[in-house]
């Protein structure tokens, strides 16, 4: 094993499944248990989701006009009955389980010794009292899960939680096993407790080119074979996914021969585990964290690229709620996309976290809802674009679900996906990227907020899951979730239509709608700050029903977003980060995603004590033994369940730490907390095109070394108290310049990248 330090080591098996250890590549995804005896691997496909393409809308009014003379006219309770009226009567599909494949390793009554993830191999390795055990390990060069086993070979089990076939057959000491089945054609959400047929399997038969109108066909094929140190038992599934917009297949046979192809290839294969391991160190070895003194969130930290390593490559789906891991038919929240934090945070650190083709499937996913999402702008809104609220799934769901407004009627999510175009180019410049994917999909974003601003503000609009105190004579406890330019929304409006403006700049690419954008953002208005010095979370004079609410979208200014910083907005940024403080005080934090963005906002106020306690609540108290983070739900026997992103959303906390680039200066250290006194870390991304490596001692900057674009303007941020000098690659001293603009106690200073773009900082 390697490291400590980026191993998850336990000495007893899963009780649940968020105990377990994920094994993925990006499409297969594996659970393991590590029990002696009969053990098991919950298996799961990222493209494994109920359901199927939907259909036409049917057509029926859209009271849209009704519902913005409501909220202009302060009606709140006419607003929220309204909004119901956009709602369809229907909600995403589920992320579904393929099953659970059993195995026998060690003797029923052995002890386990341990079980550990090794994140640096992306291997797993489990051990009996008696040194017996296995290794596992799911390979994305050959696409299949290969467990290495002590014991001679034995036949695999496999049950679904689906109706399903299994064969098994022996030839020789080889076994086989062949399973094929459906998944349903409809899953309410585990939410709708009262729903009548809260699952649906199809029994009609495929077509002539064997496809369905939902509920898709999956298949496993697994081989146990001997090996030198005893058997190895390698497993590949497919299923019958043909795009968002397709029918799905289900003829079993034909993805049963596939299945079974992808094992062959792999069994002739030599060097199955160096290859994988190879491709794996390829990402994760980009960057290095070092931390003596703060060993559980280096660990947390390289947990989580790790995480996006295994769930989200090149031409898979985007990380879901669950990443691709999930054993239940109902999820929590049918582990689908939700937009209103969880699937952006799912990728807040892929680009400072030197990951950046880990973030190609969520800009499918962005680009497939803008081609879902034109025709629900033009039905519900009459709007042109695209819009997508606040669920979709793998069939690009993009209309208001049937619930209660506060989340339902919220409809920005498109909005929020697309405001990762400016990590990607930001952070790694590249006019084909932003000529062939950014301003497309940024056309299309600002054109559905043109339409949405009225007055300068976004209606309808929410503040997502969050309603507000909206008493009338007949009812002083009345409350309302639907009004006119949240916080978020107008945030995210202002983002849409900068991008589009910048783009079209860059690209020499104007037409109407960037006119239209130049001619309204200046329109729009931005959050306001409260009588009692709080950042605004309506544009209204509205007071939350929940002063501890978990969701911080007011804040998105400051985090994720950047048009609100110490120096551009001092006013705005003292009040978002007196917001969060109240917020705090009153209880929010308490799930492992909004830990994770306090972690991120707390680095942002350059709150280093803030920023320590939050990691520390999310690895030690928000997570389970295992690091995955937890979603409280008492309504489970385990009291909680796994959600990854607050996993995803700590590699940006982290990474935010120790070096910014957000405010016009690539900062050092703006927010390190006091107990690393010591550390180092190596590859981290800043906007810009840069390549950051960072070490400190005794919590002051030792040195530095920036790899930029030749020629490219530096600006550097430092501690005051901590003057550096700049080299060049053949150690000569480079002129430098100061800045101004800089923090109280920081010290800008600026330079040309040297030719070979190496620049070396070292503290006086």
């Amino acid at each position: 094993m390697s490291n400590d330090a980026q191993t998850i080591r336990l000495d007893r098996p899963a009780e649940h499944f968020q105990e377990t250890l994920l094994l993925g590549n990006g499409s297969l995804g594996a659970a393991l248990h590590g029990r002696p005896g009969v053990d098991w691997v919950d298996l799961n496909l990222d493209t494994l989701w109920s359901g199927g393409p939907r259909g036409p809308r049917a057509p029926k009014a859209r009271p849209i006009a009704e519902l913005r003379a409501a909220i202009a006219a302060g009606d709140h309770a006419a607003a929220d009955r309204l909004a119901r009226e956009l709602q369809e009567e229907e909600w995403t599909q589920s992320y579904q389980p393929l099953g659970r494949l059993a195995f026998r390793w060690g003797a029923d009554d052995d002890a386990l010794a341990h079980r550990a993830l090794d994140l640096s191999r992306a291997r797993v390795e489990t051990r009996a009292s008696d040194g017996s055990g296995f290794d596992a390990f799911v390979s994305h060069p050959d696409r299949v899960l290969v467990i290495e086993m002590d014991h001679r070979p034995e036949a695999p089990a496999f049950t679904s939680p689906h109706p399903a076939t299994v064969e098994v057959s022996t030839d020789g000491e080889t076994r086989w096993l062949v399973a094929t089945g459906r998944v349903p054609a409809f899953v309410a959400p585990e939410y709708v407790g009262d729903h009548p047929d809260p699952v649906v399997y199809a029994d009609d038969a495929p077509d002539a080119d064997g496809t369905v109108a939902a509920g898709m066909g999956f298949a496993l094929v697994a081989v146990v074979e001997p090996t030198d140190r005893g058997s190895r038992l390698i497993a590949a599934a497919v299923d019958g996914f043909r795009g968002w917009d397709q029918r799905p297949s289900a003829e079993l046979t034909h993805l049963a021969d596939r299945a079974r192809t992808i094992v062959e290839a792999a069994r002739v294969q030599s060097g199955l585990a160096a290859r994988h391991e190879a491709d794996h160190r390829a990402l994760f070895d980009r960057v290095r964290l070092h931390l003596p003194q703060g060993e559980d969130a280096q660990r947390y930290f390289d947990f989580g690229r790790y995480l996006l390593i295994a769930s989200s490559r090149p031409g898979t789906q985007a990380a879901n709620l669950q990443g691709i891991w999930n054993d239940e038919v109902r999820p929590g929240w049918s582990s689908n996309y939700t937009t209103n934090i969880n699937a952006t945070m799912n990728y807040w650190g892929a680009e400072v976290a030197a990951l950046s083709e880990l973030h190609d499937p969520l800009f499918a996913l962005v680009h497939d809802l803008v081609e879902a999402g034109r025709t629900t702008a033009r039905d519900l809104y009459g709007a042109g674009g695209a819009v997508t609220h606040h669920n979709t799934d793998l069939w690009r769901f993009t209309d208001v679900v049937n619930g209660d407004p506060q989340w339902s009627t919220w409809s920005s999510g498109l909005t929020w996906l697309a405001a990762h175009l400016d990590l990607r180019l930001d952070t790694a410049p590249d006019d084909g990227f932003a000529r062939e994917v950014a301003l497309p999909i940024s056309r299309e974003v600002a054109a559905f907020a043109l339409d949405q601003l009225h007055n300068g503000r976004i209606s309808p609009s929410s503040s997502p899951e969050h309603r507000f105190h909206a008493p009338t004579e007949q009812d002083p406890d009345a409350t309302g979730a639907v009004t006119d330019g949240s916080t978020l929304d107008q945030e995210l409006a202002y983002e849409a239509l900068a991008r589009l403006i910048r783009l079209s700049d860059q690209l020499d690419a104007h037409d109407e709608v960037t006119a239209r954008s130049r001619a309204e953002i200046g329109r729009i208005r931005l959050p306001h700050v409260t009588d009692d010095g709080l950042l605004a979370e309506w544009a209204r004079d509205l007071t939350g029903t929940e002063p501890g609410h978990r969701h911080l979208s007011h804040l998105y200014g400051v985090f994720p977003g950047a048009r609100i910083t110490e120096t551009r907005a001092p006013r705005e940024y003292a009040a978002a980060r007196a917001a969060l403080r109240s917020r705090l005080e009153n209880g929010s934090g308490y799930t492992g995603w909004s830990q994770a963005w306090v972690l991120c906002l707390a680095a942002r106020f350059r709150d280093a004590a803030l920023a320590a306690e939050a990691l520390d609540k999310l690895v030690h108290s928000l997570s389970s033994v295992s690091l995955l983070d937890l979603h409280p739900a008492g309504w489970r026997p385990s009291g909680s369940l796994f959600q990854i992103d607050g996993n995803l959303g700590a590699v940006a906390g982290v990474a935010e730490l120790l070096v910014q680039s957000h405010d016009d200066a690539i900062a050092l250290l703006p927010a390190l907390p006091g107990t690393w006194t010591e550390g180092e870390v190596a590859g981290l991304r800043a906007r810009g095109g840069h390549v950051v490596d960072v070490a400190w001692s005794d919590g002051r900057l030792g040195w530095a070394q920036l790899r930029s674009p030749a020629g490219a303007r530096v600006v550097l941020e430092v501690d005051a108290a901590t003057p550096v000098t700049v080299w060049d690659p053949e150690g000569g001293e480079m002129p430098t310049t100061s800045v101004a603009a800089a923090i109280e106690g920081r010290l800008r200073i600026a330079w040309a990248a040297p030719a070979g773009g190496v620049s070396r900082i070292t503290a006086m």
